[in-house]
């Protein structure tokens, strides 16, 4: 009786065993087949940077332009980092239980993104605050949010809104209000060129939009040098 329960105990660690290192190499795999993805992207858009050059009327083997095309896929895969990122993986072990349900706000927090319509940046700073329902979050990660959805080929109105959005899929506040201003390079480098000008977008919701109070404050608090 011993003997069959011991063999049929050294079966199951057997099969365990088995099965960590089959999950191992699935996983090992993955990360080699994810590897040679993004090298195969980053060649392509390397390419396309030198066609770019070429089409332009650069000399791409004259030496200050040899190693540019891949400078250039590097810089816009970091700048476009966000599309790989959401924010349940920053936010999982940073949400806390708390009894607190006065407003926080996080403000001054500098953002760098890219127009969509142009290629050329846009960047300034956002402004956060959010009214607690029992729930708050790590102070950091909503400069990790602001960073995420910055990090792809934007408008501003659009990544105010995601920004608004994610704080309140993630906490269920209260409320949320977001506002950016930011600098557009389309506006300054090109087309109307007026180098003083910014945007200010804004997106306000529960308490933040229904009641006027809450907004004021928060716009007052924000504001205040």
């Amino acid at each position: 009786m011993e003997y069959h329960h011991a063999a049929e105990m050294n079966g199951v660690v057997a099969e365990y065993l088995n099965m960590c290192i089959e999950s191992k190499h699935n996983g090992m795999h993955r990360e080699e087949k994810e590897k040679s993805e993004d090298e195969n992207k980053l060649s392509r858009i390397e390419k396309a940077y030198t066609t770019v050059l070429s089409e332009l009327g650069e000399d791409v083997d004259r030496e200050g332009l040899l190693r540019t095309p891949l400078r250039a896929a590097k810089a816009m895969q970091f700048l476009t980092k966000g599309y790989k990122e959401k924010t349940q993986d920053i936010l999982n072990d940073a949400i806390f239980d708390e009894n607190h349900d006065e407003m926080v706000i996080v403000k001054d927090i500098e953002l760098f993104s890219l127009c969509e319509h142009h290629l050329v940046p846009f960047f300034g700073k956002a402004h956060i605050a959010y009214l607690p329902n029992k729930k708050v979050v790590g102070l950091s990660k909503l400069a990790r949010i602001v960073e995420i959805y910055s990090r792809r080929l934007q408008v501003q109105e659009r990544l105010t809104k995601q920004i608004a959005s994610a704080i309140s899929e993630a906490l269920e506040p209260a409320g949320v209000a977001v506002v950016i201003e930011a600098v557009h390079m389309c506006m300054v480098m090109r087309g109307v060129q007026k180098m003083n000008a910014s945007t200010v977008t804004s997106v306000m919701l529960g308490r933040f939009h229904d009641d006027h109070k809450t907004r004021k404050e928060f716009l007052a608090l924000t504001m205040r040098k």
